[in-house]
């Protein structure tokens, strides 16, 4: 039960990803895509999302299998996919909104 926060908060971040996946970019900072086109926004948020769902999800069975096993070594699964996710909504960030802001 040590780990049931982490799983709770990486399903929420997750539900989050879903969200902007399916088109919808008001959860990303309005700084983050002030730059992106109208018609590129539905392009950038289910990008944003992907990210987004792959840190969430990570994170989520990192958790599970800390709670199932108990294995220090599922703790990379959450580090890869935050280092995934985090590279994947960068290039979205650079590809619609050309910067970081």
């Amino acid at each position: 039960m040590e780990y049931l926060p982490l799983l709770i908060l990486g399903l929420l971040i997750a539900l989050v990803g879903l969200v902007n996946r399916l088109g919808d970019a008001t959860t990303i900072h309005a700084y983050n895509r002030r730059k992106v086109r109208e018609e590129d926004l539905p392009k950038y948020a289910r990008a944003m999302g992907n990210g987004t769902m792959v840190i969430g999800l990570s994170l989520a069975l990192t958790a599970a299998l800390q709670m199932a096993f108990g294995c220090d070594w599922v703790l990379l699964i959450a580090a890869a996919g935050i280092v995934v996710g985090l590279v994947m909504m960068v290039r979205a960030q650079f590809k619609y909104n050309k910067g970081i802001f």
